[in-house]
């Protein structure tokens, strides 16, 4: 059928090729979610403390403090209060025969008893990862961790940092993620930022032979205006030749702590105009709470990570930084998960009741860190900051019950949809659309990339390993139509 038309080509060609060139730019802002691994937490550490087995040793104090303040999973799962384990017994005989039997047989376990097969299997999987890769990304502190030293000190700390990262780089003992967080650019400290900045990277260039670690970044704390980041890109753009860097290697990490990294002078959104001023090389966001708060006047007692203070600062951190492939954190749980009663070197071991009062004191410290964890992920923030190897495996039972949770729900939603390729579908009642299929595969990519799910449970939905891997759902859709 053949209907009649007033435009011509001739009469469009303008209008639509200025649309072109707008859609195009648009899409060089916001290219989306780029699939590269992101790490769910960040490690922040004293730099003067760094050792290239620092990463191993932070999983074997997790560990530890696993075994001494939940030495089974209805224990763990009852202290972060997962769904369910109220359900869960209490006896020694009854937790260690529960266990033996999911440990035979999990499927059948589930099938009557869901709580257990979840605490059980969050709490296992917890341990393997603790074992495995017990910190996915860790920052080298020469700011809050580390503090103001004489220039001396600093210079040697910094340069021992440096040859430690270099070693742990040749023994392949780095986490998959690392940076250093030099001082802020303000004018009291932006020179020593900068010495320390040009004597790590010199260092650790001259003993790597011209490698960087994979996923490096420079973290530069308490930024407020766009001249700042503005700076330490044009320090990047000087090391690199410098250095036999290739141009680009070096990127860089904004935390906003502050309020007029928010809303500048002007009153506009200064966020956009940080990521132009750094010409591309941010790689993360993360932001500071306590900082943050500090500068809205809220008083000690008052700053959490759950404050609607902070809530509003991330979602415009959210809404400016959205599709445009930066990775974004929250920021950490402070209340530190130690005991108060410590056991002599040479004294009596602790009696009974100091050792509940040490566990009561952890369980309600790790219980926070959840519950901050959990605001975080539920406001679409992946990663946080943990400051003390005993948050390690709360930082784990977290994701992974978070993950976990989801995972029949989004097993069956992903498998609809590709079922039926490009068309919309409607399941239950969430009506899918293209994008919503991507953040399905996002979620299982993320589950497996911190082992919260297992490549198995993911190829459940009909994706294959190699479909899985190649991180796009438009490709996915592609190759199922071409079939």
């Amino acid at each position: 059928m053949t209907f009649k038309t007033t435009l011509t080509a001739d009469a469009t060609h303008g209008t639509l090729e200025r649309l072109r060139a707008a859609n195009l730019d648009f899409a060089r802002h916001y290219p989306g979610e780029g699939g590269n691994r992101q790490a769910v937490h960040t490690v922040y550490g004293g730099g003067h403390l760094f050792s290239a087995q620092l990463p191993k040793k932070l999983g074997g104090i997790a560990l530890k403090a696993l075994d001494e303040h939940a030495p089974d999973f209805v224990t763990f799962a009852k202290a972060l209060g997962l769904h369910g384990s109220a359900s869960l017994p209490t006896s020694k005989v009854a937790v260690d025969d529960l266990a033996a039997r999911l440990a035979k047989d999990p499927d059948s376990v589930r099938r009557v008893d869901e709580p257990a097969w979840f605490a059980w299997t969050v709490h296992r999987r917890v341990v393997a990862k603790l074992k495995a890769e017990p910190i996915e990304d860790f920052r080298i502190d020469f700011e809050d961790g580390y503090g103001n030293r004489p220039d001396d000190e600093e210079d040697a700390h910094v340069a021992q940092a440096a040859r430690e990262v270099a070693k742990g780089l040749a023994a392949r003992a780095l986490p998959p993620f690392v940076g250093v967080r030099i001082k802020p650019f303000t004018e009291e400290l932006r020179e020593r930022a900068v010495r320390s900045l040009d004597i790590f990277l010199t260092t650790l260039v001259g003993e790597t032979g011209g490698e960087l670690p994979d996923n490096f970044v420079v973290t530069l704390p308490k930024v407020q205006i766009p001249a700042q980041i503005a700076a330490l890109t044009e320090l990047f753009e000087l090391l690199e030749p410098k250095l036999g860097l290739a141009a680009g290697a070096l990127r860089s990490e904004i935390m906003i702590e502050a309020t007029q990294a928010i809303v500048g002078a002007d009153g506009s959104s200064t966020l956009p105009l940080l990521l132009r001023a750094a010409k591309g090389r941010v790689a993360s966001a993360h932001f500071g709470t306590y900082d943050y708060t500090a500068t809205c006047n809220i008083t000690a007692a008052y700053q959490s990570m759950q404050h609607p203070a902070c809530d509003f600062a991330k979602h415009m951190m959210q809404v400016a930084f959205a599709g445009t492939g930066i990775a974004m954190s929250d920021g950490a749980t402070t209340t530190m998960p130690i005991g108060p009663h410590k056991t002599p070197k040479d004294g009596p071991a602790l009696t009974p009741e100091q050792l509940a009062d040490n566990r009561a004191v952890v369980h309600r410290a790790w219980k926070l860190h959840y519950d901050n964890i959990r605001h975080s992920l539920e406001g679409g923030f992946y990663q946080g900051w943990d400051l003390n190897p005993a948050q390690l495996p709360i930082r784990y039972g977290a994701v992974y019950a978070f993950f976990l949770e989801s995972l029949d729900a989004a097993t069956e939603r992903l498998k609809n949809f590709i079922q039926k390729a490009a068309q919309a579908t409607l399941h239950g009642d969430v009506f899918d659309d293209a994008a919503t299929g991507q953040g399905l595969l996002n979620y299982f990519l993320r589950g497996v990339n911190c082992g919260a799910l297992t490549e198995q449970e993911a190829l459940v939905t009909g994706v294959t390993l190699e479909e899985l891997r190649g991180r796009s759902f438009v490709k996915i859709l592609d190759n199922r139509r071409s079939r």
